[in-house]
């Protein structure tokens, strides 16, 4: 396998530059699947890595984990094997998976804690919390309408008719766009690698961007709705974590984005552009960290059948 092995591990860091520009000069849609795609395929290569440097790590060790037809003596003398690499993919595999199930488990009962607040009031696509703290979100979940927009008295007593149109707007954008699912790939992705968490914080803004033009095509006034997003960024102190949010993500950028003119919905940046050089370089680094995994592992699996049938 060689080096190629560790390239995935390693990669990641040619998505760095893709991040910035993809959030101020792509449709926020664009670049929420753009983003999304090239963190989750970066993390499945980093985390195949992982996995295949330590079946290499563990294929020296008594009562290894592999097949007993490869736990012989001559099987084990002919895998690759690293002294120092294989043993540490162990833990850092393990680390890996960890957080992985820490991330999902505290995303569901955050929802589960959200659900059990809302036992209480009737059912329907918005849910209007008796309470003098102002917040909203959007709360995922089954049924026709996807889920829930939660808002309580007190923000919508601060904010104008229009407003309150442009808020609900927002929050149902998220519904319909499932963007808890963006969010949720690309937590999992920096799990698996550090290195993917900027594009975890782009990701996050560029939903909020998304959510912003549905709103102001909807309502049709984006004044109105960086109005309404502002008002309650001013009043908003806390939101349950990982729940979309109109007030979550850089405020004043987006306030600032819906008082420009709409971004053009383009499909794929000019490569002349900083959008576009950086979209190539992530598509780049992507594709060989998938050619490194598939290399990687192609050769493991030949040595081992090889190995075997002597």
């Amino acid at each position: 396998m060689g080096l190629l092995v560790f390239l995935p591990l390693v990669l990641p860091l040619t998505a760095w530059p893709l991040a910035r520009p993809a959030a101020q000069h792509l449709h926020p849609r664009t670049a929420t699947w753009l983003l999304t795609g090239a963190a989750a395929a970066l993390a499945l290569c980093s985390t195949l890595c992982l996995a295949l440097l330590m079946v290499v790590g563990t294929a020296q060790l008594p009562g290894n984990p592999l097949p007993d037809a490869w736990s012989d003596p001559e099987v084990r003398a002919a895998l690759p094997y690293d002294e120092v690499a294989g043993p540490a993919a162990i833990p850092a595999l393990a680390a890996v998976l960890g957080s992985a199930v820490a991330a999902v488990w505290r995303a569901r009962r955050v929802r589960r804690d959200c659900r059990r607040a809302l036992a209480g009031l009737a059912d329907g696509p918005v849910a209007v919390l008796p309470a003098a703290e102002p917040y909203a979100y959007a709360l995922p979940g089954p049924g026709r309408h996807g889920g829930r927009v939660v808002v309580t008295t007190g923000l919508l007593s601060a904010l104008d008719p229009a407003e309150r149109r442009a808020l609900f707007a927002h929050e149902r954008a998220h519904l319909a766009g499932r963007h808890h699912r963006f969010l949720t790939v690309v937590r999992l992705a920096a799990c698996a690698n550090p290195f993917l968490r900027p594009l975890c914080s782009a990701v996050s803004y560029t939903a909020e961007r998304w959510a912003d033009e549905v709103a102001a095509a909807r309502v049709g006034n984006r004044r109105t709705v960086a109005t309404a997003i502002g008002k309650a960024a001013l009043l908003t102190r806390t939101t349950p974590p990982g729940l979309p949010a109109a007030t979550a993500g850089p405020v004043p950028r987006r306030v600032a984005a819906l008082l420009s003119p709409a971004p053009p919905a383009l499909v794929w940046p000019p490569l002349r552009t900083a959008a576009g050089l950086a979209t190539w370089s992530a598509a780049a680094g992507t594709t060989v960290s998938a050619l490194s995994s598939a290399n990687s592992a192609v050769t493991l699996i030949c040595v081992l059948r090889t190995a075997t049938a002597l």
